[in-house]
């Protein structure tokens, strides 16, 4: 193939896109002296051509390859000054994988021939080629825009968090070639799961192309995960079934057009926080190569080094104006190719952190949160924040733009200590059960702000909190010192599993508890996938790299009355308006509204003394409509008041019921849904130690589980 680029004037995208006359190619290397564009056969064994770029066009190098179609491979070759100490990294030695790629050839297995350093000399530049096993990017034909996803009420969010191969890998009812897929997701029996629960929202864990660490390549390891992004924008082949005719990108968006189908929104968890690269040790891939000092927060006091409030060994400089078009383009294209219709931002402060004059601190109004609040595309996904990191003031919870939905950590451990160890108070904790004003201010930020969550992917599944006292994480490789030591969990009596009937009763029971206060709550509720089934890592709690049956969901022994009670409490929200408020609660002085009154057990309200009093540990909460004072529904079932029993106590607790003809829905000791009236002498209930009752006022007629 002998071919010659024609310059061109400018580029609209970043990477190589398919153009009337041929590929445009663009890519952002401000301080490169000389940029080689390197073409590959089909295999991407064999270098076919070296082609000089046109010198840059404020610090894009771009060009026109005239008559070059899809399927093209390619790679870059960038020249500049080769001194670490500066911050200065090039080296035309290594073939480097274009950021913005969109599909990827090949994948990282760790060889030393990556380097950009020589082994043991960092300050020298190793000028052995890698191009045979680099990472190289093939260019893909454009696509017709992908459909939105149906529209989903705020209030009435139900997200389940999933790992697209784990969700499939062991599941029975997948055909085996489908299983742990991006098909294998899209297949009838997998959304079939989804709709038993009356999910709305499937938040997918990364799917972007990533390279595993050089430490678990070692152990025999992967990044199970996805957090270790190499091309932001190409979807890992690591879930394609490989089915003729089809690639991962198809694959991919015929999932979510099913998804789609079946009624459900997905988002997409996206990491721009970091690279693959690592620290200063770390290969020469891709960005390190092409511009170290611009893609990356280097240290002022010795450029060698990089910044890390990620943990991860790099920071992306996304207050860089063309690092911010990199990202700007790859969020587009996972909304534009496949339909994606939100995204959560792993360790989102770094997304808002300034430039070193400002001192990395983060802004809310960060260039590049201010840039996709102005994009007419990305301004209509739902964006949802992780909002802590670990550098200096790295805990932001609260402080994203209004809009966005944040990840709430105290959330998650108010319930598990009220639930497990009778802690906080019961001002603290009421406050989480409110969607934490004191947290998200109630005059720019939504009522549904607050992403309230148990369990996640990091950290102990729902189960696992119930059965280990402890992390259990020697799998890991790292002597058992990574994961969280902070847990909050009980084993109720027994670390691991056990046959001890009132260990396994009373484990049931505070699953259902916590399920049901997450879905009960003010804000936007979250499981993750595993939760459903009862699912544990064997007391795992950072499973990061556990590409195995530790991590992979265990439908041999899936427990599904949780899927079942899942979707029952979820029917309970739709059908019940005042537990799906569309705003905050308010006071009882309201006019219009969801009124919001807290009763002690005993009937009265609680002092400020009560609130702070760490022998209370039960609480009533009666939901009422502000024009239906005292619960006044008329019968109506959509309208009508509600009341929720709490029992954290660990023993039985006489209530004084509110006013009113009560019937109960949810018994969190049993976890059916029932239809019992609340009836007694003196109008008071007894709740068993460690429970929840959900009551309404109008007896359930023909519940419906959720679409």
């Amino acid at each position: 193939m002998q071919a010659a680029l024609r310059p061109l004037m400018s580029a609209s995208l970043l990477g190589a896109t398919v153009a009337a006359e041929g590929v445009e190619f663009a890519l952002a290397a401000p301080h490169a002296h000389a940029v080689e564009l390197c073409l590959f056969d089909a295999t991407g064994q064999q270098e076919l051509q070296l082609l000089a770029m046109p010198a840059a066009i404020g610090g894009v190098w771009q060009a026109l390859l005239p008559g070059a179609g899809a399927g093209l491979v390619y790679g870059w070759r960038v020249h500049g000054p080769w001194n670490p100490a500066q911050g200065q990294r090039f080296n035309p030695h290594k073939l480097l994988l274009d950021p913005c790629a969109a599909a990827v050839l090949g994948e990282y297995a760790g060889q030393d021939i990556h380097l950009g350093h020589q082994t043991g000399a960092p300050q020298l530049q190793d000028t052995r080629d890698n191009a045979q096993d680099a990472l190289k990017a093939v260019v893909v034909p454009p696509l017709r825009p992908a459909a939105s996803g149906p529209h989903v009420d705020p209030a009435q969010r139900l997200v389940c968090e999933l790992h697209v191969k784990g969700f499939t890998a062991l599941h029975p009812d997948v055909p085996p070639a489908l299983r742990g897929t991006y098909a294998g997701l899209a297949h009838p029996a997998a959304i079939a799961h989804l709709k038993t629960m009356g999910v709305s929202t499937v938040s997918l864990m990364p799917l972007a192309c990533c390279a595993d660490e050089l430490r678990l390549l070692h152990l025999g390891l992967r990044n199970y995960w996805g957090y270790n992004p190499i091309a932001w924008s190409a979807p890992t082949a690591r879930y394609w079934s490989g089915q003729a005719g089809s690639s991962p990108r198809s694959e991919l968006r015929a999932m979510v057009s099913a998804l789609h189908a079946a009624g459900l929104e997905v988002w997409l968890d996206v990491v721009y926080n970091h690279s693959a690269e690592t620290d200063e040790y770390g290969p020469t891939l891709s960005l390190r190569g092409i511009d170290n000092a611009t893609y990356y927060h280097l240290d002022p006091q010795t450029p060698a080094h990089y910044l890390n409030w990620t943990g991860c060994g790099n920071c992306l400089r996304l207050d860089h104006p063309l690092v911010m078009r990199m990202v700007l383009q790859s969020l587009r294209s996972w909304v534009l190719d496949f339909g994606i219709d939100g995204f959560r931002f792993d360790l989102a402060p770094v997304l808002g952190r300034g430039a070193a004059a400002q001192g990395h601190d983060f802004s809310p109004r960060a260039p590049l949160l201010q840039a996709m609040a102005q994009d007419p595309l990305l301004s209509s996904c739902t964006l949802v924040a992780e909002p802590w990191d670990i550098g200096h003031g790295g805990y932001q919870l609260g402080r994203f733009p209004s809009g966005w939905l944040e990840w709430n950590d105290r959330f998650r451990d108010a319930q598990r200590g009220f639930w497990l160890h009778h802690t906080p108070v019961l001002g603290e904790w009421a406050t989480r059960l409110a969607g934490s004003t004191d947290v998200f201010d109630a005059r720019s930020r939504a009522a549904h702000s607050s992403v309230n969550f148990v369990a996640a992917h990091d950290g102990f599944t729902l189960a696992d909190v119930l059965r280990y006292s402890h992390r259990h994480n020697l799998a890991n490789g790292e002597n058992n010192r990574d994961g969280h030591g902070h847990n909050l969990s009980n084993n109720c009596g027994a670390e691991g599993n056990t046959d001890r009937p009132d260990v396994l009763a009373r484990r049931q029971q505070w699953q259902r508890v916590l399920l049901a206060v997450t879905l009960l709550s003010l804000g936007t509720p979250m499981v993750q996938a595993g939760d459903s089934i009862g699912h544990s890592q064997g007391g795992n709690n950072n499973a990061y790299c556990q590409d195995n049956a530790i991590s992979w969901l265990d439908w041999g022994r899936a427990d599904t009355r949780y899927a079942d009670f899942i979707g029952a409490l979820q029917a309970l929200r739709r059908a019940r308006a005042v537990l799906r408020s569309t705003h905050w609660w308010q006071g009882a002085d309201a006019e219009q509204g969801v009124v919001a009154r807290w009763y002690l057990p005993e009937g009265t309200s609680p002092s400020a003394h009560d609130w702070n009093d760490p022998a209370r540990q039960a609480l009533a909460l009666q939901l009422s409509h502000a024009q239906r004072p005292n619960g006044a529904d008329n019968g109506d079932p959509v309208n009508a008041s509600c009341l929720l029993l709490f029992n954290g106590a660990g023993h039985a607790v006489r209530f004084v019921l509110p006013p009113g003809d009560w019937f109960l829905h949810i018994d969190t000791q049993y976890g059916n849904v029932l239809n019992r009236p609340l009836d007694s002498a003196d109008g008071a209930q007894t709740l068993p130690h460690g429970s929840l009752w959900l009551a309404s006022t109008v007896a359930i007629e023909n519940l419906q589980k959720p679409d």
